[in-house]
């Protein structure tokens, strides 16, 4: 049989084997260990998680992963003591690093574990009225700072009051020094907790001249391509102390908003005669609008002529509302228009300028070509129609104009 006590006895003449075989002991048991809870015990706790809540397994797996690690720094801050004809100031540098690194995978354990929290609270219905991500952040944060202050006290061997002392004689200091770095803190926070900003977000910041995506976002800068391909750095302080665009709204929702108005010439809108109501009708998109017009005014004027009223008292179609009704039905029947979001067709304040009549309608795509072309086919084609109204334009007078006025006294 193997004797044990004689073959302590012999390496006992040998201290720097010894030394070597017992680190080397140690090692293999910090190592044996650490495959045991992280590959064996971590996946059976994951799997029988796992089958008890969906999806519990995989935001559970980094706070899991996160606490295994202390098994194997507990192992060897305990037995460093053990290994014979070790420095002392060795084993206590050891220990101490063993204890710095313990107190950081329990903080990434609870940080992960707060991840957790937030990831199930926003499967519940009250997440989309009030975030918790803000207040949890804010934890992390200060469990990050204790978490600092521990480890550097364990690796000097001190105590962490002693530092917490010195802090705050230099609190005033590092208030001034970290201004920036605060204020860009709470921003991000702020950011992150109310959902703000993210990375891929069209925003418009008119005084720092931004227009573009967000590209990168940082504790102290975001960085928005503008459309001219030129880089803004923008500090992430600003966008919390003045305000600004997000088109995010607008992307998620499938539709861009069209919103423009056509000038009319107020003095060519006038009342229509039954021939032109009746030559109208050929236009497919307004004959189900005459031909209502016509039997409600119809039964209007009869009551009016009953009652021996003035003729100037009946009503009548107009060519201007025959266009507005032309254009909504157009609007309506339109394929790439959004019929399930607000469609209108107004008349605004006559200005000196004309009679606006606006549009207002989504498209049925976010992308800005696509975009521009489908405003741009819908505008073609009411200019081009415009003059079957017997409509006109206003427009500011050219030089054109006032060649086509002389031209008929030329002649003369």
């Amino acid at each position: 049989m193997f004797d044990f006590i004689a073959m302590r006895d012999r390496l006992a003449e040998f201290p720097t084997a010894e030394m070597l075989i017992g680190l080397c002991l140690l090692v293999i048991v910090a190592f044996i260990a650490d495959f045991v809870v992280r590959r064996i015990l971590t996946r059976l706790i994951l799997r029988i998680v796992g089958r008890a809540v969906h999806d519990l397994d995989v935001l559970l797996r980094p706070v899991v992963r996160s606490f295994t690690r202390v098994v194997p720094a507990v192992i060897i801050h305990q037995g460093i003591g053990g290994v014979p004809h070790l420095a002392p100031g060795f084993v206590t540098l050891v220990q101490n690093v063993a204890g710095a690194f313990m107190i950081v995978a329990v903080a990434i354990g609870i940080g992960a574990g707060l991840d957790m929290a937030n990831a199930l609270y926003a499967r519940s219905p009250r997440a989309h009225r009030r975030s918790i991500k803000g207040y949890l952040q804010v934890l992390k944060i200060v469990i990050y700072a204790i978490a600092t202050i521990l480890v550097i006290a364990a690796l000097i061997d001190r105590s962490p009051l002693l530092l917490l002392s010195g802090l705050g004689a230099l609190a005033a200091v590092l208030m001034l020094v970290f201004k920036d770095t605060i204020l860009s803190l709470v921003a991000s926070v702020q950011l992150n907790s109310n959902d703000m900003l993210r990375v891929g977000d069209w925003i418009e910041m008119p005084q720092v001249n931004a227009d573009g995506d967000v590209i990168d976002i940082a504790l102290h800068t975001v960085k928005v391509q503008n459309w001219d391909k030129t880089i803004t750095t923008i500090p992430t302080w600003r966008l919390i102390s003045e305000s600004y665009r997000n088109w995010r709204g607008m992307q998620d929702s499938g539709g861009r908003r069209i919103k423009r108005s056509l000038l009319i010439d107020q003095t060519s809108a006038r009342f229509l005669t039954d021939a032109e109501r009746e030559r109208m009708r050929r236009f497919l998109l307004i004959d189900d609008y005459l031909a209502d017009k016509s039997a409600e005014m119809a039964d209007w004027n009869a009551k009016l002529v009953e009652a021996g009223r003035d003729p100037v008292n009946m009503r009548r179609s107009t060519n201007i509302g025959a266009f507005r009704a032309y254009v909504q039905n157009y609007l309506e029947n339109h394929p790439r228009i959004r019929q399930d979001m607000t469609l209108l067709v107004r008349q605004m304040q006559p200005t000196d300028t004309g009679l606006p009549l606006e549009i207002y309608a989504f498209t049925a795509t976010v992308a800005w070509a696509e975009y521009e072309a489908i405003q741009a086919d819908i505008f073609d084609h009411l200019l081009a129609i415009l003059p079957e109204f017997d409509l006109r334009l206003f427009q500011s007078p050219s030089g054109a104009d006032f060649v086509q006025l002389r031209r008929p006294s030329l002649a003369a």
